[in-house]
C-alpha cells in the first residue's frame, strides 16, 4: 500500500463512542488508555517517552509527521505509546536533519495509528467523560466487535507498568564526572540523564527493582528517582526502597512518578486524575519563591494533599487545578516535582531544579 493510499480504520472508546478515520503506520490493532497531549511540537519525544507506555495518545496539533524523525530526538530506544490519534498525518517531511519519515519510523517499529480524525471532538469527549480505554484497528472493521474487545483492556488504575520499560541491567554515563548520581530507573527519559551529565554528574542507571544497599555500595553523592508509567499505588517495593533512602538522609531528587513514590514513602496517597496533565504549557507556581514557570507535563495520577501527615511540605502547585506539582521532605535533603524539568519537548523554565540537586550534593 502506498503512503498516499487511504485505508479505513476505527477508533473505539470504552463507553462505545467510535470514530472513523484512516490507517497510519502498520495495518493492525492496538489498545490502551486514551490521553491527549496539547503540545505543538516534539511528537517524537512524546512517542518515545516511557511514561506514555500503555497509552493511546491524541496529538491535538493539526500536523503530525511534517518534520520527520531523528534518532537524536528519541527519549528511549523505541516507541513507547500504544497508538496514535491525529488529524492531519504527513507521510512526507521537509527537515534536513531528519533521518527518515515518520511513516517509515512507524512501519519499522510495527506501530499502528489512525489519522483524519476530528481530534477536537475526541478531546472534548475525554475532557468531559474522563480517561478511559480505547482500541484502534485498521484490520478489524466491525465496530461492534471492537466495542466488545475494548472492554477486555485492563484499567490503568492498579496497573504496574514500570517493570516493562526500565533498564534490564545497570549502566554508567559520563564516567569520571564530579558528582556520582544513582538513578533509579522507573521508566526514565534520556534527557534526564543528559541534564545531569551536563552538570558534571557521573550517572549510574539502575533497574527500578534495585535495592538501596546495592546502589549505596557504588558510593553515590545523590539519588535520582525517575519518571515512569502506570499507577504509583501498585509499586510497594519501590516505595520501600525510597523509604530506606530517605531514612539514610541521602540527597534525593524525584521527577513525575518519582515524586509520587517519594510522597508514598512519607505515608501520602495518590489518586487518578479525571483526564491527566499532558502538554508543554502547564502553569506551575513555586510556593517558595512566589514565581511561576511554564512546564512540560505527562501524568495521569497526582498526590493527595489531604493525606499529608505533616512530614511533607508542598512546594509547587498547578495553577490550572491547584493539584500538587512539587514537594520536599521536612528536615531532609529530598525534593521532587510532578512535572518534567528536563522538558524535551517543552520550555526550560524548570531546569534550575537540576542545579538545586547538584548544589545539595556539593
Amino acid at each position: 500500500m502506498s503512503v498516499f493510499d487511504k485505508q479505513k480504520a476505527y477508533l473505539v472508546l470504552q463507553d462505545g463512542t467510535f470514530f472513523e478515520g484512516n490507517a497510519i503506520g502498520k495495518i493492525g490493532t492496538t489498545t490502551g488508555e486514551i490521553a491527549f497531549n496539547t503540545g505543538m511540537t516534539g511528537y517524537q519525544e512524546v512517542f518515545t517517552d516511557p511514561s506514555y507506555f500503555g497509552q493511546i495518545v491524541i496529538m491535538t496539533m493539526d500536523h503530525i509527521g511534517n518534520y520527520g524523525t531523528r534518532e537524536l530526538d528519541s527519549e528511549s530506544n523505541s516507541i513507547k505509546i500504544s497508538g496514535l490519534v491525529c488529524k492531519n498525518y504527513s507521510p512526507m517531511h521537509s527537515r534536513n536533519m531528519a533521518d527518515r519519515s515518520l511513516n517509515d519510523y512507524f512501519i519499522e517499529n510495527h506501530f499502528t495509528g489512525i489519522s483524519d480524525i476530528d481530534t477536537r471532538e475526541v478531546v472534548r469527549h475525554i475532557r468531559d467523560a474522563g480517561a478511559m480505554n480505547a482500541i484502534i484497528s485498521s484490520e478489524i472493521l466491525d465496530v461492534e466487535k471492537l466495542k466488545s474487545m475494548v472492554l477486555d483492556v485492563p484499567s490503568m488504575s492498579g496497573l504496574e507498568l514500570s517493570s516493562k520499560v526500565w533498564s534490564k541491567e545497570p549502566y554508567e554515563v559520563n564516567e569520571g564526572g564530579k558528582y556520582k548520581v544513582a538513578l533509579l530507573d522507573l521508566g526514565s527519559k534520556d534527557n534526564i540523564i543528559k541534564c545531569l551529565t551536563e552538570r558534571d554528574c557521573h550517572v549510574k542507571v539502575y533497574p527500578g527493582d534495585t535495592t538501596y544497599s546495592k546502589m549505596k555500595n557504588w558510593g553515590p553523592d545523590g539519588f535520582m528517582i525517575s519518571n515512569g508509567p502506570g499507577d504509583p499505588s501498585a509499586m510497594p517495593s519501590a516505595v520501600e526502597t525510597i523509604q530506606e533512602i530517605v531514612s539514610a538522609d541521602e540527597k534525593i531528587f524525584g521527577i513525575c512518578l518519582g515524586s509520587q513514590i517519594l510522597a508514598q514513602a512519607q505515608g501520602m496517597k495518590t489518586f487518578k486524575l479525571h483526564r491527566g496533565h499532558r502538554g508543554q504549557n502547564h502553569p506551575v507556581k513555586n510556593l517558595i519563591t512566589g514565581k511561576s514557570e511554564i512546564t512540560s507535563q505527562n501524568h495521569g495520577f497526582a498526590i493527595d494533599p489531604e493525606s499529608n501527615n505533616g512530614s511533607v511540605e508542598i512546594t509547587h502547585i498547578n495553577l490550572n487545578d491547584d493539584t500538587i506539582e512539587g514537594i520536599r521532605i521536612k528536615n531532609k535533603s529530598a525534593f521532587a516535582v510532578q512535572y518534567h524539568p528536563e522538558a524535551s519537548p517543552g520550555p526550560h523554565d524548570s531546569r534550575y531544579l537540576f542545579d538545586k540537586f547538584v548544589a545539595l550534593m556539593a
